[in-house]
């Protein structure tokens, strides 16, 4: 049976823009999304140790980061997406008491392919920015 909420390559136009969404940035997400990454270093669940080294606070992953943009551009696109490609680069830090606002816009169409670009910004800047390429549910 064939989920009627995913997108098809012929639902989407270039220039088509995701709706935002934002994300609240909480000691327990950051922390528990480093161990749920196997991500152990100290910077990511330890503010005393963060402190040390030169941060204001524990901060984000870019595993962390780099699971968010996917999934913002899955839940747009529906369950059958298939994540492709996905190029980020980090920016500035997410760090608790913040929030994430994905952003995202079909830049190009090719060959069955969808790509989108993503910026995650917060009060300090662009944390996260970047391109997605997917293949839609019904374009595979």
């Amino acid at each position: 049976m064939t989920d009627r909420t995913s997108l098809t390559y012929d639902d989407v136009n270039v220039g088509d823009e995701l709706p935002e969404l934002a994300i609240p940035l909480t000691a327990t997400l950051i922390t528990a999304t480093a161990i749920a990454t196997r991500d152990y270093q100290d910077v990511h669940h330890d503010r005393e140790l963060a402190q040390a080294k030169g941060s204001p606070d524990i901060f984000m992953n870019i595993l962390t980061s780099n699971g968010l943009v996917g999934r913002f551009v899955t839940d747009w696109a529906g369950p059958e997406t298939e994540l492709r490609k996905v190029a980020i680069r980090l920016g500035a830090p997410n760090y608790p008491g913040d929030t994430m606002t994905l952003t995202g816009k079909v830049t190009a169409k090719t060959d069955g392919l969808v790509e989108v670009a993503v910026v995650g910004a917060n009060k300090l800047g662009n944390h996260v920015t970047g391109t997605v390429t997917v293949a839609l549910g019904g374009s595979k």
